[in-house]
């Protein structure tokens, strides 16, 4: 077997390739787009990279066919956040082989060590949580956007190599218009009595405000949780402006109180549901595709990315009064052509969180596994501290 760097076109081609020719057979499969992969490792394009590192592998058998491929990669934001200097390696696939594999990890393990990372976390995205987080190792329906599908036997390539898990993630499940619970609308309405709170969903037209707002609420909330950083106010609107060409204002939403922002839900429109149509390209042809299949109305499925509270608001029903709010626009609302709602990565470090959706009648569909390696095998491993 050679190991082989990408560091060509053709090679970086090959690396996208490799996992197509892995799925051909599966139906459940839905191409990720190129680019969304290629700028990850684009320094134009993922910031990351002006500090940290990326490198990325392609592992083919005897016979010159790739039989594998591998990233690892250094976030110097979080690297040294963790008890251990930890690195991360992604955008894994691999045949169902044991040796294979191996030297896939070791590629990665070999190259962090020699950079002074003492761990590394995988399979992971450099760049934020959001994306390519997770190995999937139950529910293995059609991937969401950007998030991470793979074959069942790797988890025990993984588990094999030594990797241990360090937290689950979850893909909570409900329908749109499954009533909500009536002790959770007593609970959403002794909050909307109070007229210190107020709700509303948000308006495209005012995108550097609800940028502000969700950039505030996110650094009281996300940055106690280990490897998470405080989010500026030039990243905070990029992710807005990422999210304009797709965002559906009813489905994302903001709760205040005393005119301060408390809390937000943001969902967008399952997008793989019309990406799966186009085969990785989002070229002219498919953007027609794209066009053609949301012009359908083939995208039932909202997609809930991102639900926080600050905390001084935390354990008052804000939640419930956001979820009722939101409800009354959305359910049974002919113009809201969504069926079911999936809500992403929920850790099972914050069971605050997985109470709340579990309240509104979700129950897990996926189940992704962020595992971590110890380089030195003697040290004592330790899962992600649970936030109380």
């Amino acid at each position: 077997m050679q190991l082989i760097e990408v560091n060509t076109p053709e090679l970086a081609e090959e690396f996208l390739k490799m996992q197509v020719r892995l799925y051909r057979k599966d139906p459940k499969y839905i191409r990720p787009l190129d680019k969304d992969v290629h700028q990850v490792f684009d320094p134009k394009k993922n910031k990351l990279l002006r500090d940290g590192e990326a490198i990325r592998w392609i592992l083919q058998d005897e016979t010159g066919e790739t039989i594998g491929r591998v990233a690892a990669f250094i976030n110097r934001k979080t690297a040294n956040s963790f008890e251990q200097p930890t690195g991360g390696m992604g955008f894994f696939d691999c045949i169902n082989d044991q040796e294979a594999a191996n030297k896939l990890f070791d590629a990665c393990r070999n190259w962090l060590q020699e950079r002074g990372m003492e761990a590394m976390d995988g399979p992971i995205n450099f760049g934020e949580r959001d994306k390519w987080w997770g190995l999937l190792v139950d529910g293995f329906y059609e991937p969401t956007y950007c998030m991470n599908y793979n074959h069942a036997y790797y988890q025990k390539l993984f588990e094999n190599y030594g990797f241990e898990l360090y937290f689950n993630q979850y893909v909570y499940y409900r329908t749109v218009d499954d009533p909500l619970a009536p002790e959770y609308h007593e609970k959403a309405q002794r909050v909307l009595a109070d007229p210190s709170y107020t709700f509303q969903h948000l308006d495209r037209n005012n995108l550097d405000k609800y940028a502000e707002d969700f950039r505030v609420v996110y650094n009281k909330g996300w940055v106690k949780h280990e490897g998470v950083k405080a989010m500026g106010e030039a990243q905070a609107k990029s992710i807005m402006k990422a999210l304009k060409p797709i965002l559906d204002e009813k489905i994302i939403w903001f709760a205040y109180h005393n005119g301060e922002p408390a809390g937000f839900f943001i969902a967008i429109p399952e997008l793989n549901q019309l990406f799966k149509h186009v085969n990785g390209k989002l070229d002219l042809w498919g953007k027609i595709k794209f066009a053609y299949y949301r012009w359908r109305g083939s995208c039932k499925t909202m997609y809930g990315i991102v639900f926080g509270i600050t905390p001084e608001c935390q354990g008052k029903g804000v939640e419930a009064a956001m979820v009722v709010s939101a409800a009354k626009l959305v359910q049974g609302n002919p113009n809201i052509p969504y069926y079911d709602l999936q809500m992403n990565w929920i850790g099972d470090f914050n069971p605050k969180m997985m109470k709340v959706v579990e309240q509104v009648g979700s129950r897990i569909l996926k189940t992704y596994v962020t595992y971590r390696f110890l380089f030195d095998r003697e040290k004592e491993f330790k899962r992600a501290p649970i936030i109380k």
